[in-house]
């Protein structure tokens, strides 16, 4: 593993908070698997399934049980079967290999999805489904895909970045339409994007420098098809 760039915080993970400009390696293991990161801190899985942290944590977003900062990766919890995971801006999400949606960190507006607008400092159960596949954690929302390609989204909704046809926010995960043939999702700041299983691009929420790529500056609070030029 190596980072470079800002190391506010220790986000970097090299024990220091050192600017890098050139790729540094981060401890010694090596068998790490799968990384996420956004704004301060970053999330990793290991090839025997654990969950590790670092960088801020002013809002429990790494997930250790408290709101210290760390410069180096934090391994958190005791399980070893985690699967997918995504760093948000201040929150994070993660997917077991059971299929089962864990959230922690800032819960303003709902975005953690557990029905509350607590903060949680150490991965929190959302729901009781077990057939979670993917997941996106923007600046305040967040998104998910099922394994029946069923889209759903929760947290802020300004701009209709949430895409269920209005500007509420939602402490739970919603259903986003019928479309049963999701594949993938991405939530950005303030918009989101998804592609079908058919290869065919979405976009909804906020579009008033065209992020949303359907030739308008219009906000979008449904998906809308995006056509290839």
């Amino acid at each position: 593993l190596y980072g470079w760039g800002s190391n506010f915080e220790g986000r970097l993970g090299d024990g220091t908070t050192t600017d890098r400009r050139t790729p540094t390696r981060i401890q010694t293991a090596s068998d790490w698997k799968t990384i996420t990161t956004r704004r301060l801190h970053t999330l990793a899985v290991n090839e025997k399934g654990e969950l590790y942290a670092w960088g801020y944590s002013g809002s429990g977003q790494l997930g250790d049980g408290t709101t210290e900062d760390r410069d180096t990766p934090t391994r958190i919890g005791t399980a070893a079967d985690w699967a997918h995971i995504a760093a948000g801006s201040s929150h994070s999400l993660a997917i077991n290999t059971k299929g089962e949606l864990y959230a922690w960190g800032r819960n303003t507006y709902g975005r953690l999805g557990d029905g509350t607008t607590e903060n949680r400092d150490s991965p929190t159960r959302i729901g009781t489904a077990s057939n979670w596949a993917y997941i996106s954690a923007g600046v305040d929302h967040s998104l998910a895909i099922n394994s029946k390609g069923e889209l759903y989204a929760w947290g802020y909704n300004g701009s209709g970045r949430l895409g269920d046809g209005n500007t509420e926010n939602r402490d739970t995960p919603i259903r986003i339409g019928t479309a049963s043939d999701w594949a993938h999702v991405v939530a950005g700041n303030a918009h989101s994007l998804a592609i079908n299983t058919k290869g065919e691009l979405y976009a909804w929420g906020y579009n008033d420098d065209g992020q949303l790529g359907d030739g308008t500056s219009t906000d979008k609070s449904s998906p809308v098809h995006i056509a290839h030029p």
